[in-house]
């Protein structure tokens, strides 16, 4: 039977006997004027259930009908209208929200946003394909197609879609290495003005070389497309949680330094060769720091100035963002005013400033991407995939949070955010685009100017067609520092996040490791490499985690069913002889045997040396009751020839008044130093140990290696007369461990308890039941003896030979049993 009572008792009363009654903050009726607030308390008179009891009589499985495989796979597979539209909604969220677009009061928040968004498309899409080393016009490309496309197929309503630095610089990278300017050296012939004879030089083919690097870029873009897709349609959404925050942040932050050093040749008009794979960043510096006498003054010029001005610029949309009604389009301004001074100045001819150079107008007819490079850049394509959706999946949900929509359903979910960036990947890629994912800096203004949902976008993408298509001429004569200012005034941003240092030294070790390996590593072997190195470390870091967890023995706060650490909180007491331990780890074959370790170092309980001393204490006990026996013989020799000894053995000498003597043998004392001191190693000084007690509650799994260990330990402590029990264990790890065939002749459910509580007071209760007997029967003695006295009457001390022959008949035996419950029967 089980009764639960809740009441609002005072502070001041007691809990009932047997209860576990926790108290807490919070009225439970109104009080009085001037009078305390009451402490709301329960109380809980229920039995002490073990896991047995809980299968057997209390917990019943419902009943449910198996269904076969057939049945399972005709579920999956059965189609009707529900699911059709379901399906549809899911793939095409716009079919859910645009029936219902508020027009009056989304449009112009969505017109503005778009326009805005689209003038920073522009000069960031030219930019960011000198990144990927491709002829500007293909940014233009993607920075159309496959936000159009993310309009119709995109689960969020705020984020940008669009070319982004850090993937850029990674398809570079696979661009330059397959394509390098060695590959495209051809002869040429030149004419040397004074001796009028021609000579043959190498000039670099630019043409054949940017195709080259457009069909790499294709290539890659076709198989990013298909992995976010495959990843999508297999529900392999989750692969991002392996990319941590600090990863994310260091790995992106140390981008922002490729980037950053890639683009000092153009603002400093500087040609030098282009670098990738590990240490690339030493070379282009080194590269940089060797040319550095053929700088272009007129360029370092134009580049430094546009950079002081688009720097002012973020600061004043930072710090006025609240009183403007759009941020200032720093880089549009910058872009039309220094193409229209390139123009006028005609600053490639007379000041030998690069340009972006022809741009042709239109767009190109769709193309199949050629799949002979598709080996080549298979193992890149991998690593882009992964960091372009965890970087559009991670913003996605900061704005979905922000916004208050859900982040489930039709809404911003792993599996259909891959699916709208594979095909924007995937698709774009026919019409000769790059990879893109989300931009911070766009989706920051385009969620900032008032965009509410993809309209936005979609008007974004109409502004770079329309540059496309009609004016994409006008900015031939753009100069290329200042797209490389434009790139490096974006990276603000980024290398902000080396804060993160500080913040993550005083919050957790762990997490800054992370992030300096991450920074370290890409910075040093390539973004490539250096992903791969960050993943790796993040994972050796939950190892390392799992392989020192904290460990405690845990103590009640007495008159409650709580326990804490008793090292950390002075009010928890350990109960008597009985060791509660605690780890913070599940058990599985990497930290079982640092688990038993750990058990014993706690607990102070050895049970290889209680055995060992157990063996002693044995050999002992023997010797001592041989010469027992041997002096025993002596005496009742001499007694038959009526001699006269002062000193007996305890179990036969008996005072007048019928009491034992205070003092006890030696055998006695040591066995009871043994008892009150514990083992050699335990240290134990508050009694012997008899009971301990594995708190299962933060175990969420155990394998069969892990299963083992412990079963073999409860056998040792059984051995060693130790009873182990479980409690606090999951009803997954219960299914596990009988999977595992954990439970048997020596580990039944029995020693298995929902809570510490039922298993401190079941051992309590097993341990107090042998008391309880002594008792009872001191109290037959003391009745036999009576009765003895009265009806002989004969005096106490005249009977006790007999008395003692008749206890020595039955006493004996128990004391070999227990030697203390004989000196308080007999006392």
């Amino acid at each position: 039977m089980e009764h639960e009572s809740n009441s609002a008792d005072g502070p001041g009363s007691a809990p009932e006997p047997g209860s576990a009654p926790g108290s807490g903050p919070g009225p439970d009726s109104a009080p009085g004027p001037g009078s305390a607030p009451a402490t709301l308390r329960y109380h809980v008179d229920r039995d002490v259930y073990s896991e047995a009891r809980l299968h057997s009589s209390v917990l019943h499985k419902r009943e449910r009908d198996p269904k076969g495989l057939c049945q399972r796979v005709g579920e999956h597979v059965r189609c009707s209208r529900e699911r059709v539209k379901a399906g549809a909604l899911s793939l095409l969220p716009i079919v859910s929200w645009l029936p219902v677009y508020p027009v009056k009061e989304y449009l112009i928040g969505d017109l503005v946003s778009g326009l805005s968004t689209g003038v920073m498309q522009l000069p960031q899409g030219l930019a960011y394909a000198m990144l990927a080393a491709v002829p500007p016009v293909y940014g233009l490309y993607s920075s159309f197609y496959p936000v159009l496309l993310y309009t119709f197929f995109g689960t969020s309503r705020h984020i940008s879609i669009g070319t982004f630095a850090v993937i850029s610089l990674m398809i570079g990278g696979v661009a330059v290495r397959e394509a390098p300017d060695a590959m495209f050296y051809v002869l040429g012939n030149g004419t040397n003005a004074t001796t009028t004879t021609t000579t043959t030089t190498m000039v670099l083919d630019v043409e054949a070389r940017d195709a080259r690097r457009v069909q790499l870029a294709v290539a890659l873009t076709t198989l990013v497309g298909l992995i976010q897709l495959l990843l999508g349609v297999l529900r392999f959404g989750f692969v991002a949680i392996y990319l941590t925050e600090p990863l994310v942040r260091g790995f992106t932050t140390a981008a922002a330094v490729h980037v950053f050093v890639s683009q000092l040749k153009y603002l400093l008009g500087i040609k030098t060769e282009r670098y990738s794979g590990p240490l690339s960043v030493v070379w282009s510096v080194v590269a940089v720091a060797t040319n550095i006498r053929d700088t272009n003054l007129s360029t370092m010029l134009v580049g430094l100035v546009c950079m002081v001005f688009l720097y002012g610029v973020k600061e004043v949309n930072e710090r006025f963002k609240k009183k403007l009604p759009v941020p200032i389009p720093g880089e549009i301004i910058v872009v039309i005013v220094s193409t229209g001074v390139s123009y006028g100045m005609n600053l490639f001819q007379n000041y030998q400033v690069a340009v972006v150079g022809k741009i042709p107008t239109g767009l190109l007819p769709p193309a199949l991407p050629d799949h002979t490079l598709f080996s080549a850049v298979a193992a890149d394509s991998v690593a882009i995939a992964v960091v372009g959706f965890s970087m559009g999946i991670s913003l996605a949900k900061i704005f979905a949070l922000k916004h208050g929509y859900s982040v489930d359903g039709n809404q911003v979910t792993g599996t259909l955010e891959l699916i709208a960036l594979g095909v924007c990947n995937f698709v774009s890629s026919f019409f000769q685009t790059f990879a893109i994912t989300c931009s911070m800096s766009r989706s920051l203004v385009q969620e900032s100017t008032g965009g509410r949902t993809q309209i936005a976008g979609l008007l974004s993408s109409l502004v770079v067609l329309l540059v496309v298509v009609a004016i994409g001429f006008v900015f031939e004569p753009l100069p290329q520092t200042v797209l490389a200012a434009i790139i490096m005034v974006n990276l603000q941003g980024m290398f902000k996040q080396l804060r993160d240092i500080p913040t993550l030294w005083r919050t957790s070790h762990i997490e800054l490791a992370i992030w300096i390996v991450a920074f370290v590593a890409s910075v040093l072997l390539g973004l490539d490499y250096g992903l791969m190195v960050s993943i790796s470390f993040a994972i050796i870091t939950v190892i390392y985690r799992t392989q020192s967890p904290k460990s405690m023995l845990l103590g009640q706060i007495p008159n409650t069913g709580l326990y804490y650490d008793v090292d950390q909180y002075e009010e928890c007491v350990e109960c008597s002889g009985i060791k509660i331990f605690h780890m913070n780890s599940s058990i599985y074959f990497a930290n079982s045997e640092l688990y038993i370790t750990a058990l014993m170092q706690k607990t102070g309980v050895n049970p290889t040396a209680l055995l060992a001393r157990k063996a002693q204490q044995k050999k002992r006990r023997k010797k001592q009751e041989r010469e027992a026996e041997k002096k025993s013989t002596i005496i009742k020799l001499d007694v038959d020839k009526g001699v006269s000894h002062a000193v007996v053995d305890v179990r036969l000498a008996v005072q007048a008044n019928g009491q034992v003597p205070e003092s006890t043998s030696d055998w006695d004392c040591e066995e009871t130093l043994f008892l009150e001191e514990g083992p050699e190693g335990a240290g134990g000084t508050e009694g012997a140990v008899h009971t301990i007690i594995l708190d299962f509650s933060p175990v969420s799994f155990i394998d069969s290696v892990g299963a083992k260990a412990i079963k073999s330990v409860v056998k040792e402590y059984a051995a060693a007369d130790v009873c182990v029990f479980i409690a606090g264990c999951s009803r997954t790890v219960l299914s596990q461990l009988r999977t595992l065939q954990f439970f048997g002749q020596v580990v039944t459910p029995d020693v298995v308890f929902p809570t510490i509580h039922d298993a401190v007071l079941h051992c309590q209760l097993s341990k107090s039941r042998p008391l309880l007997l002594l008792l009872l029967l001191l109290l037959l003695l003391l009745l036999l003896l009576l009765l003895a006295n009265e009806h002989g009457g004969e005096s106490l001390i005249d009977r006790t030979p007999v008395i003692q022959q008749d206890c020595d008949d039955w006493m004996i035996p128990l004391a070999f049993q227990d030697r203390g419950a004989l000196s308080c029967c007999m006392h």
